[in-house]
This record gives structure tokens, C-alpha cells and sequence, in this order.
């Protein structure tokens, strides 16, 4: 009862810290609520993000501004076409000891040693770099030399990518795509915020960003979020609406079968119940809620499902297709089909 008592009160500080930080962004970053509040999820459910968005929408700044509100390390890396696997990891230096006079290697770490990695146009750069990253995000880890090398914790990787210039890049593949938590798409600003940022940005004052938590309670609240119970119709929803974007599944609705070639694997399943333990935490709230799952699918879903070419000639989406998956997948159809 006492550990339910003190998870209580970490959900609640976890709740304000959430207040102040976004307090705390907006002196910098003008709009982009939703974004900050996906990237906000995904740390504490130890996810990476992937950013979908034209240049110029201020996605480096809100990085750097989100790891000095939290106290973590900040590193960015701009994609290549000749960038190697070794300028992100790390590499093996021949060096000379001072005393000895032997040489010896040693490793030099890379920039994915860092708690927030920006990677900047990741499918700007051949595919062998990307597997690179991915593997140490997956690993949290890094071998070089027969040796094993821990990451930072907590550590976190935003992922960009331009939706313009598509010619000599290096698409990222579904299986990989499927290691990002979020798919996060960075709209354009309204007239207003657009009249905003236009004046803050060409006034000379430079807003001061607090620091709001450290790395310690960052880790401390992420052990927090895994431990919010989640009720049975709440797992019951979230795996229904996983498997209903499968055409082979004999209950997937007709459109399904008919406009998506591919559907989410079990990882999305995992992923919801996890991002939406995290989104419930944030709001100061010790349970999930449907409302969560659903307002969680679309970033959680879209690169997880593959349209079809019938549906693609059409111009749906695979944001469409989800959106109307979830107007027939209920919450309410979910629980009357578990009761019956």
C-alpha cells in the first residue's frame, strides 16, 4: 500500500514537472503543442521519435530547448550520403602512452553517446550507417573491438526526415521504421503562430529556458510509468485495434482487406499500452483510459500500416485509413464483444 501510495505522488510531481516544462518551451518554441507532447511521451515510455516535416519548422531548437529543460546531454548529427557507421558510434584510435611509450588503441566514443540525439535527414545516408544507429538504439549499447560500450541513460533518439527532396536518399524500411515508437508529423504554424514567431525571432531578446528535472528523475519517473496498472478492457481495445489493420485477420473490417496490404505487428500492441501509460502519467493520472489508446494510434500506427495500391490510387492514406479504422473499432464494440 505505502509503494501504491508513493507511485501515486510520483504520477502527481510527474504531472506538474510536465506543467513547468512545457511552461518552460514555450518562451522558445512558438505552437507545436502536440509535437512537444509526443516527445514528451516517448521519453518517459523509453521510445525514439521520427519527425516528418519540411526544413525550417524549428525542430533542432525545440530538441536542444527539451534537453536543457530536462538536464541532458544534447548532440546532432547532419545525415550524409558519406557519413559512416564510425563518425555515429565511435572508433578505435592508435594511441601512445605518456609513460610506457606503447602504443595501444582506444576507443573515441561517437556522438550517439549523449542522452538526446538529434539525426538529422537519417534517410539521407546509406543504409549500413542508419542499421548503425538503429542497432544502437535498439541495444543501448555499442561493440568495437570485442568490447561492449553502454549508452547513456536516459537515452533518446529524434529522427528527421524530409518529405520534399526524395532523390538520392535512402528510405528507411518498414522493419526498421518499426523500431521508432512515434511517427510524428510537423505542421506548418497557423497565421498567428507564423505573426508570433516572426516577431520573437527578430527581437533581440534571448528567453532563458530553466532546467526543470535532471537525468536521475527522468529515469527514476520512466520506472514510475511502467508501473501504472492497466485495466483488462484497456488491453482488450488496443489489441483489437492492432489487429483489425491486418488483412489476414478473419475480423479486420472489409475496407481493411481491401486498401491495406500490411497491418502492424505486435510490437504496435506493446506500444500503445506504453505510450499510453506514459500520456496518462503526464496528465497525473495512475490509469490508462481509451482515450489515451485512440489518441495515440494515428502517431503510433502510420508507419505501421501499408496502404495498398488500390487505396493509394484513390489518395487515402495511411492516416486515413486509421482514422476510419477507428471510427469502426469502438471502445463501446470492444467491451460488448468482450461481455458477450
Amino acid at each position: 500500500m505505502n509503494k501504491e501510495t508513493d507511485d501515486v505522488k510520483a504520477v502527481e510531481k510527474l504531472g506538474e514537472a510536465r506543467d513547468v516544462i512545457v511552461t518552460e518551451l514555450r518562451k522558445t518554441i512558438v505552437g507545436m503543442d502536440e509535437v512537444i507532447d509526443q516527445m514528451m511521451i516517448s521519453i518517459f515510455a523509453r521510445g525514439h521519435c521520427l519527425l516528418v516535416g519540411v526544413p525550417g519548422l524549428a525542430k533542432t531548437l525545440l530538441v536542444s530547448s527539451l534537453a536543457e529543460t530536462m538536464s541532458l546531454g544534447f548532440k546532432r548529427i547532419q545525415f550524409t550520403p558519406d557519413l559512416m557507421p564510425s563518425d555515429i558510434t565511435g572508433t578505435e584510435l592508435l594511441q601512445d602512452d605518456p609513460e610506457t611509450h606503447q602504443r595501444s588503441f582506444k576507443f573515441q566514443k561517437g556522438p550517439v553517446f549523449t542522452n538526446l540525439l538529434l539525426a538529422d535527414e537519417i534517410n539521407r545516408t546509406p543504409p549500413k550507417t542508419q542499421a548503425a544507429l538503429l542497432e544502437a538504439m535498439q541495444e543501448k549499447r555499442v561493440s568495437s573491438g570485442g568490447e561492449e560500450y553502454k549508452l547513456d541513460a536516459p537515452f533518446f533518439v529524434l529522427a528527421t526526415q524530409n518529405p520534399i527532396e526524395q532523390e538520392g536518399t535512402y528510405p528507411l524500411p518498414e522493419a526498421q521504421l518499426d523500431r521508432f515508437l512515434f511517427n510524428i508529423r510537423v505542421k506548418y504554424p497557423s497565421h498567428a503562430e507564423e505573426l508570433d514567431i516572426m516577431k520573437s525571432v527578430t527581437s533581440d531578446v534571448e528567453p532563458e529556458v530553466k532546467k526543470v528535472v535532471d537525468a536521475a528523475a527522468i529515469l527514476e519517473f520512466q520506472h514510475v510509468v511502467r508501473r501504472i496498472p492497466v485495466a483488462d478492457h484497456v488491453f482488450e481495445y488496443a489489441a483489437r485495434l492492432v489487429r483489425a489493420t491486418r488483412p489476414s485477420e478473419p475480423d479486420a473490417p472489409e475496407f481493411v482487406k481491401k486498401l491495406m496490404s500490411w497491418g502492424a505487428g505486435p510490437r504496435a500492441s506493446l506500444n500503445l499500452i506504453l505510450a499510453g501509460k506514459a500520456r496518462a502519467a503526464l496528465r497525473g493520472r495512475c490509469r490508462v483510459s481509451e482515450e489515451d489508446i485512440r489518441e495515440l494510434c494515428l502517431p503510433i500506427l502510420r508507419h505501421r500500416v501499408i496502404p495498398s495500391f488500390a487505396a493509394r490510387s484513390e489518395g487515402m492514406t495511411s492516416d486515413t485509413l486509421i482514422e476510419r479504422l477507428l471510427g469502426e473499432v469502438s471502445a463501446t464494440a470492444v467491451a460488448q464483444r468482450k461481455a458477450g
